[in-house]
């Protein structure tokens, strides 16, 4: 609301007789106070906001004499003030511009080169147990032909006529506080302070070819899908003189026909018949490397786990070893001959007065059990 507004006169600490001199003498050394780049007062941004409106209406004659005469409603209606009055452009741009500070870019400095990504299927035996693999990478590199400089060899680059070398250029402005100086790259030279005359035909004046590399990458044992290696100094190269980037190997785990992988252990569901199961046995379970044998004791029920201690996935930086987990399941036969049918039938006959008691906990309780879920 206008009738809220402070007195301009008093936002600038001037008196209503001050000349146009004053005005700008008043706001420069307010706007310095207040800026909120600078000011560490809490109320410093809404007071800059406040001294800039001040000073876009005294300093302009035909709105000043508006306000002298009807106050802030007559400049509001006029295309005054307010704060959507008038183009404020940025708290930066009115620092820089009245009293020449702000952000200034020069010659460029060594910047890191970008980091660039692989992505590596290995099979599940190649994550439990390590290898190593080699990788063909395109990349960007120094041009072998002028070694980075862009000019075709026998010739060199110049010193850029625009800007004497330095990357830089400087100009003068005025403004209302006087002059001052913005320096900003050099736009025929890029910052670089060099120009080349005959461009290197390899490069094209670029400084930089696709090349292809062949790396090696170790990969330790136990890592899991989506692990991330990364080979330091092996991205793209820094610019002027900066360091490489990375590459990062992102690794991706093909399925197992029949293993699967809970954190470090290896779990294995394993088929028996019905008999296997109801007199015991002993059986022989596949292990990543080579076969183990278990006894089943008689009476075994589906869902029955085993454990093979330290045959699962190695620990990362430690020399210890998950488990392999091995889950029993009993299959029912589907196709029974005439004679194996009979013989179910006569257990059938034996087992009819057996009580069936509902089992109090379930198959896949006994599981998360065994396996600590």
């Amino acid at each position: 609301m206008a009738e809220n507004k402070r007195d301009y006169y008093e936002v600038l600490e001037i008196s209503r007789d001050a000349s146009k001199d004053d005005i700008r003498s008043a706001y420069r050394k307010l706007a310095r106070r207040y800026h909120p780049d600078v000011s560490k007062e809490e109320n410093a941004e809404a007071r800059f906001k406040e001294i800039n409106e001040a000073y876009q209406i005294l300093n302009d004659d035909e709105k000043r004499s508006l306000y002298d005469r009807f106050g802030h409603q007559a400049v509001n209606q006029n295309g005054g003030a307010g704060f959507g009055g008038f183009d404020m452009g940025g708290f930066g741009s009115i620092f820089e511009d009245f009293f020449g500070f702000g952000q200034r870019t020069g010659r460029p400095g060594p910047s890191r080169g970008t980091d660039l990504r692989y992505d590596l299927e290995i099979t599940f035996e190649e994550a439990v147990f390590g290898c190593k693999h080699e990788l063909h990478i395109r990349r960007s590199e120094a041009c072998p032909a002028c070694h980075g400089s862009g000019a075709e060899p026998g010739t060199t680059p110049i010193r850029c006529p625009e800007c004497n070398g330095s990357g830089q250029v400087r100009r003068s402005q005025q403004s209302i506080f006087g002059a001052f100086v913005n320096v900003s790259p050099c736009p025929r030279c890029g910052g670089r302070g060099e120009t080349v005359s005959t461009p290197c035909t390899t490069c094209h004046g670029s400084t930089r070819v696709e090349q292809e590399r062949t790396l090696q990458v170790d990969i330790p044992a136990g890592v899991d899908d989506e692990t991330r290696i990364r080979l330091s100094g092996e991205g793209e190269p820094g610019a002027y003189g900066g360091p490489p980037g990375n590459l990062y190997v992102v690794l991706h785990t093909k399925p197992h026909p029949y293993f699967k992988r809970r954190e470090d252990d290896i779990l294995l569901n394993m088929n028996i018949n019905i008999s296997q199961a109801a007199l015991g046995t002993e059986i022989e379970v596949p292990t990543l490397e080579g076969t183990e044998k278990i006894k089943i004791p008689a009476g075994t029920q589906t869902g029955t786990v085993f454990k093979l201690r330290g045959k699962g996935v190695p620990h990362l930086q430690r020399r210890d070893r998950g488990d392999q987990v091995v889950i029993i399941n009993i299959q029912v036969p589907l196709n029974l001959d005439t004679n194996q049918k009979r013989l179910f039938k006569e257990l059938a006959k034996s087992l009819n007065g057996e009580a069936v008691v509902e089992e109090e906990k379930s198959f896949l309780d006994r599981v998360r059990e065994a396996l600590g879920i």
